[in-house]
């Protein structure tokens, strides 16, 4: 459904702790799953008529969760990141981590700025990976990003949790109750249905109400 190759998508990645624990699993069982989904829509979203795709990894308000889950996450972070990059160049996905850096472990920071560099020349896909980040932080800074188009949250909560907050002024906005490890290709091809079934005035009125 190749239907425009501008597009912004944003994603609220939610719901691995709790896919983990409807399993019996402990969570970074659910952040490995996590980590394949996002090879998934990733590698779905260019066909799709995806330009630039924007994922929400890890809030600066994630630093409140147990220190041992933190721990692991900034470990499957940078083992993600290690392991990706040659499948990111193949595919020309030009890599981007938004967010502070100061706070991250050393060597997620290496393997942050080496992803970068190897995956500089992409062109199929500018994909962001927002990790310590927090919209409230960046508006004041001056670290804005392009308008998103639809901005995507699974897990079943509808809100931004402080996650593009000017950047999604005119957003479309849908909201799943899949759990992000189960988020699939078709999943994101059934938001941008849903997407370009909608009709998008930016404050202004229909042709026809204006004719």
């Amino acid at each position: 459904m190749l239907q425009s190759t501008s597009l912004h998508v944003a994603i609220i990645m939610d719901g691995n702790g709790r896919w983990a624990a409807r399993r019996g699993l402990p969570r970074a069982a659910g952040h490995r799953a996590g980590a394949d989904a996002v090879r998934r829509v990733v590698e779905a979203a260019p066909g799709q008529g995806v330009a630039a795709l924007t994922l929400f990894a890890f809030s600066a308000d994630n630093w409140k969760r147990p220190p041992t889950e933190v721990a692991a996450l900034m470990r499957l972070f940078a083992r993600h990141l290690r392991t990706e990059t040659a499948r990111l160049v193949a595919n020309g996905v030009r890599l981007e981590v938004v967010g502070r850096r100061d706070r991250l472990p050393a060597p997620l920071v290496a393997a942050i700025q080496a992803a970068e560099l190897a995956t500089a020349g992409g062109t199929a896909l500018r994909f962001r990976l927002a990790v310590d980040y927090s919209a409230r932080a960046a508006i004041p800074a001056g670290q804005l990003l392009p308008d998103v188009d639809l901005l995507i949250r699974t897990g079943g909560e509808q809100r931004l949790s402080d996650f593009l907050l000017w950047e999604c002024a005119y957003a479309e906005l849908y909201f799943t109750e899949l759990m992000w490890p189960d988020f699939a290709a078709a999943d994101l091809a059934d938001a941008l249905r849903a997407f370009h079934a909608r009709q998008r005035r930016f404050g202004g009125l229909p042709e026809a109400a204006a004719g």
